[in-house]
This record gives structure tokens, C-alpha cells and sequence, in this order.
């Protein structure tokens, strides 16, 4: 690398984030300049990335001082099948895109790249740009033809311009770079630049692959896996220039840019299938394995537990009068779990809240509030945006995440990494699990630092924890018989799921797999509120699955969702009843019952989760559906 420098933990300059933007998932971006055939390079990083968005997907190749450029609308194999029956060229420098649709339709003209009117410079982008419409009123009043409905568009030709009279491809992305407003990666190539790829980022993720005579970007590290493990995390409104002999990454204004280089701990095994017909099949497998490595050296040698990165001083944490949790989709149901345990484990007060709403509601927060972030990405730009507000607001920000080197942990003050492993699957579920353990670690941290929690008391906790592992490995041996439901399901409608204390969110988290996966009504319920409403909605035969808390430490509650399963039942449900082993007062009630090995109350949603996974990816199939890559939804949503 030409140039390289070791970032700075220092707070970070936190970009506007007043004005409202339009949400999009993230779109699967791959750039690579080496030795070897690039196209082939490209495609495997795209087959990898594809999760990541399915609309469309296209290539770019530089070969004998041209350019060449092949694209096509719906899934990757079509896009193969195409450059199959017309091959591109071989050459060494290549980009490649598979789109997430947000300007224009998903056909063949709006997919990427875009090419300028010269067909010399290819762009493929991820994000929106605000201003396009400007932009492209200009060009085509300077005499452009654009050809799609893309916002992407203009930059190919903006880039064309600036090229022509910079000269130098990375000083032209830095021009225009300066006149885009929104949310943005762009990478691109030039014919006039053989051996060049260029990048640039901007609340949008972009990584860099480092290899010895090849370097590679992306969007995940997923897509180089295969390839190196040395990677370089970019920050805010950098661009990067990849030769063949190495790096050079500056800010949009030209000064050299401050990196930060890591190595991948997992390898391109782990983003394969490995035999399993889905992904979702292969990461529920993988959870005994995802929460134990989570778990791995969390208590020292004199018996105190640690956390990774924590820039948080213990004073500081001491006077913490208020902790707020922002999180989306999956990820809010394991705040709302965090949050029993938090104030069970800290006696601090604990909100949760979504993170698409959190900054606008006018939140109080002051340097006394500590805000939890949760993201498996680590660039879901709602929670980024939340996270942002906070810091503005001079809370300190606590970062729960799987993934190395994204904006949310870099951004944070402190960070607990997950390490679930890639998670291909659109549906998480491993990312799920571990992010229930890092709740419960950062609870536990907390009691430590404030002494609400005596040392020993957190060993045998943790310790409790450590046994999940292989208490859901024994879950995960017993589910022939929830598969074998869920195909009996297949043609029904509708399915409730219900819960009291932490099976609340378990059953919240239960209705969403269905949404994601079946394509079904499914809605989750408090099942105390069934009577407040809710019950009008049952009927004959009607599924209603209910997670029962364990009679043990909480038989009032247990009491409680008994009669509630007797109250449904007695008006036709057909009722699903999840219980702890060894709980018969459940048995006369349940017409389908669900075994789980019996867990402390607040660890429960570890082993009563998996079976609702199971259920889920299985009536999916069943009613053929396709389960990695559910229809209307991408993996991460990196624009507001």
C-alpha cells in the first residue's frame, strides 16, 4: 500500500443527520485489478454477495485499452447465462453489481454498471443520491444521452467529464464525490486507466481486500474471502485508488485518509452451504458453535469479565443514570430481551426503541445516557442515524455487532463483536442468537462495573450461558417433529404467536420468520393482551403458537398463559405450545407440544427461539418459497 495510516479512536465529526432519506436494502458490490481473470474474480465475489440484493446484476471488464460491459435483470444465473452465449473479453480490472432496485424498475437498462455516452467509464453504486435529479437536468442540458432511470447514471457521466480534464481517475471521483449529496458507494473503472479501479464512501459500506499483486473492494468481505483475509476498513467520504502493487486511500478533499487494517478470523468455508440444501438450513445448524465463540474468553484470569473494545472509562459507566436501546427488525426483538435483563442485572432504567423513529420523537438523552446500538451489519443507516443523534446529544454509544471494521463499531464508543460468522440467509437467526448473548454480557458488564452483581454471581452466570450452547444443539436433534408440522400448515393463512415476559419478544421474532420466510399473516402478542382485543381474531382451527415461561421461577406468569392456551383452545385454536421439559401442566392443552430443555427465566429466548426458526424455514419450503432470499427483502438496509 502506498500509503496507510492506523485510525484514530477519537470521536468522529458526526455528518448532518436532519433531512429524511428514502430506505433501500444493500446492493452487492465487487471491484478487483490483478492477475487473474477478473471477470472470474468478480462473478464468485457476486455469487457471494448476492443475498445482498437480487434484482439484477451486471459486469465490467477492461481488456486491450477497452471497455466491456454485460448486465441483466433478476438473479446472477441469468446474468451467467448471458455472458455464456456472448463472452466479454478476458482482462485483469473488473467491476461487477447485483442490484437492489430503488430508482427504476428492475429490468436490463436500469441495472449495473452504467456506462458513459463513450462507453469509456463504468460506475456501480449502492445508496441514493439526493441530487440527481439536478444533476441529470444538467447533463442532458450539456448535451448527455441517459439511457435509464437510475440515479446511478449521472455519475458515469459526471466521472467522464471530470476524467477527461483531471486525468487521474481518483482525483475525479474526489470531484465528484464533492457534488453528490445522500448516501453512497460508487466504484469504477475507465478504459484510459487499464489497471486502476477506484472507489469512494459515503454512509454506505466499502471495504478493501488486500492480496500480493491484487487487491480487491467490496461491499462485504465475503465477496475477496476466498482470495485474502487482510482487509482495510474505509471511512467517512474517503476515496480509494486499487493498483495491482497497492492502495491509496484519501478524504474527498484530497489529503491522504486515516485506515485501519484487520484480519478476517473466519475463512471461505464459512460462507459456503457445506452440503445444506439453504443457508438458513446451514446458520440454524451453526448456533451451538456461533454462541460458544461468542462466549469464548469473556471471563479473565482473576475472575472479572471483558468485553473487546470498551473506550467507556468505569466512571463514567457508574454514573450512567439511563440506558436506551435502538435497534431494527430482528435485532429490536434481542433489545427487548435485553432490556428484562438490564434492569433485572443493573436496577438502571432501560428503553427500547426502534431505530427509524428514534431521533425523531425528540428523545431526551444527556451524557448520562448510555445508547446501545444493535446491528449485525454494523450499517443499518436507521440505527447508524440513531447512534449519530445520540452522540450529538453527548450520550455515550455502546456497539453490538458481527462485523469487523463496519461504520456503527467504528463510530461507537465501546463494542461488543458477535461472532456468529457470516450470515448469508436474508432471515437471521445465528446473528439473532449471539446477539442475545453479547445483551446479556454488556447487562452483566454493567452490574460488575456499578457493583450491582457480585463477581461470583457473574461467573455462575456466564457460566449458565456457556451451557446454552449445547442446550440448543439438544433442541436442534428434536425438530423432525416441528418440521413435520410446519408441512402441515403449508395452506393456511394466518398464524398468532403469544408470550408473557421474555417469550414476548420470542414470539414477536417467531411472527416476523413467518412474514419474512412464508409469506403468511403472522402476528406476536403479549399474551396478556389477548384479552384486550386480540381473541376476536380466533377461530376454527385457527395455528396459535405460545411460548410458555417456565413454571419454575415465574408460576405466576406460567399460571396465567395456561389459562390463556385453556381460553383459545376452548374457541377452536389449534394450539402449538413451546414448554420446558418437565412441564406437564401444559400437556391437556396443547394439541402440538413442543419440547425445550429447561433454562434460567431471562435465558429462555436462547432455546425457545430455534424451534420457531425450524418452523418457519420449513413451512417456506414447503410452500416453495425461496428461503435464502425472500422475495421484496435484502439483507442489510444501508439507506434511510
Amino acid at each position: 500500500m502506498s500509503q496507510r495510516h492506523r485510525a484514530s479512536w477519537a470521536r468522529v465529526p458526526v455528518p448532518d443527520c436532519s433531512a429524511g432519506r428514502k430506505l433501500t436494502p444493500m446492493c452487492g458490490i465487487v471491484g478487483y485489478v490483478g492477475g487473474q481473470n477478473a471477470l472470474d474474480v468478480v462473478i464468485a465475489g457476486l455469487k457471494r454477495l448476492e443475498y445482498r440484493g437480487y434484482d439484477s446484476a451486471g459486469v465490467a471488464v477492461l481488456a486491450d485499452g477497452s471497455l466491456a460491459a454485460a448486465k441483466k435483470a433478476g438473479k446472477l444465473a441469468n446474468l451467467e447465462k448471458e455472458l455464456a452465449d456472448r463472452p466479454l473479453p478476458t482482462g485483469t480490472t473488473g467491476i461487477g453489481h447485483t442490484r437492489w432496485a430503488t430508482h427504476g424498475a428492475p429490468n436490463d437498462a436500469n441495472a449495473h454498471p452504467h456506462l458513459d455516452n463513450a462507453g469509456r467509464v463504468a460506475v456501480v453504486h449502492n445508496g441514493i443520491i439526493e441530487n440527481f435529479a439536478e444533476l441529470r437536468s444538467e447533463l442532458t442540458d450539456r448535451g448527455h444521452e441517459l439511457l435509464s432511470e437510475t440515479d446511478t447514471e449521472v455519475v458515469s457521466h459526471l466521472l467522464a467529464e471530470a476524467y477527461s480534464s483531471a486525468g487521474d481517475l481518483a482525483e475525479a471521483m474526489r470531484q465528484v464525490c464533492r457534488r453528490l449529496e445522500g448516501a453512497f458507494t460508487l466504484v469504477a473503472v475507465d478504459a484510459d486507466a487499464p489497471d486502476v479501479v477506484v472507489g469512494a464512501r459515503r454512509n454506505s459500506p466499502l471495504v478493501v481486500g488486500v492480496g500480493d499483486g491484487e487487491n480487491f473492494l467490496a461491499s462485504d468481505v465475503a465477496a475477496f474471502i476466498a482470495h485474502t483475509r487482510d482487509a482495510i476498513e474505509l471511512g467517512q467520504d474517503q476515496v480509494v485508488e486499487l493498483r495491482r502493487e497497492g492502495v491509496t486511500v484519501t478524504g474527498f478533499d484530497g489529503e491522504l485518509g486515516d485506515v485501519r487494517e484487520y484480519h478476517i478470523d473466519w475463512d471461505a468455508s464459512a460462507a459456503e452451504k457445506a452440503g445444506y440444501d439453504y443457508f438458513m438450513l446451514k446458520e440454524i445448524a451453526e448456533q451451538p458453535k456461533a454462541v460458544a465463540d461468542t462466549l469464548l474468553g469473556r471471563i479473565d484470569a482473576n475472575g472479572r469479565l471483558v468485553l473487546d473494545e470498551v473506550r467507556i472509562p468505569a466512571y463514567v459507566l457508574r454514573e450512567i443514570d439511563k440506558i436506551v436501546i435502538v435497534a431494527c427488525g430482528t435485532a429490536f426483538h434481542a433489545g427487548m430481551i435485553a432490556k428484562y435483563a438490564i434492569e433485572h442485572w443493573t436496577r438502571v432504567p432501560c428503553e427500547i426503541e426502534l431505530a427509524s423513529e428514534f431521533r425523531y420523537r425528540d428523545p431526551i438523552l444527556d451524557p448520562r445516557t448510555l445508547v446501545i446500538a444493535i446491528s449485525q451489519s454494523g450499517e443499518t443507516m436507521d440505527t447508524l442515524m440513531a447512534l449519530r443523534h445520540a452522540r450529538e446529544q453527548g450520550s455515550r454509544v455502546l456497539a453490538i455487532c458481527n462485523t469487523n471494521g463496519s461504520t456503527i463499531p467504528r463510530e461507537s464508543d465501546a463494542v461488543l463483536y458477535t461472532h456468529a460468522g457470516p450470515e448469508v440467509a436474508v432471515a437471521s437467526t445465528k446473528a439473532f442468537l449471539t446477539q442475545l448473548v453479547a445483551c446479556y454480557l454488556v447487562a452483566l458488564y454493567l452490574g460488575q462495573v456499578r457493583g450491582t452483581k457480585w463477581g461470583d454471581e457473574i461467573v455462575s452466570l456466564v457460566r449458565e450461558l456457556s451451557d446454552i450452547a449445547k442446550q440448543v444443539e439438544q433442541v436442534l436433534g428434536t425438530m423432525e417433529p416441528v418440521r413435520e408440522l410446519a408441512r402441515s400448515l403449508k395452506d393456511k393463512n394466518t398464524v398468532l404467536f403469544l408470550g408473557r415476559h421474555v417469550g414476548y419478544p420470542v414470539a414477536l421474532e417467531g411472527a416476523l420468520k413467518l412474514k419474512e420466510l412464508a409469506y403468511m399473516h403472522a402476528e406476536g402478542f403479549a399474551a396478556g393482551e389477548l384479552k384486550h382485543g386480540p381473541i376476536a381474531l380466533i377461530e376454527d382451527d385457527l395455528p396459535v403458537v405460545v411460548v410458555v415461561p417456565s413454571p419454575r421461577g415465574r408460576s405466576v406468569l406460567h399460571d396465567k398463559i395456561v389459562s390463556n392456551i385453556q381460553e383459545i383452545r376452548a374457541r377452536g385454536a389449534r394450539t402449538i405450545v413451546i414448554a420446558e421439559e418437565g412441564d406437564e401442566a401444559v400437556a391437556p392443552y396443547a394439541d402440538h407440544l413442543i419440547r425445550i430443555p429447561a433454562t434460567p427465566t431471562l435465558l429462555q429466548p436462547l432455546v425457545a427461539t430455534v424451534p420457531l426458526q425450524v418452523f418457519a424455514c420449513e413451512l417456506a419450503t414447503a410452500r416453495g418459497n425461496e428461503v435464502d432470499q425472500p422475495r421484496n427483502l435484502a439483507k442489510s438496509v444501508t439507506v434511510e
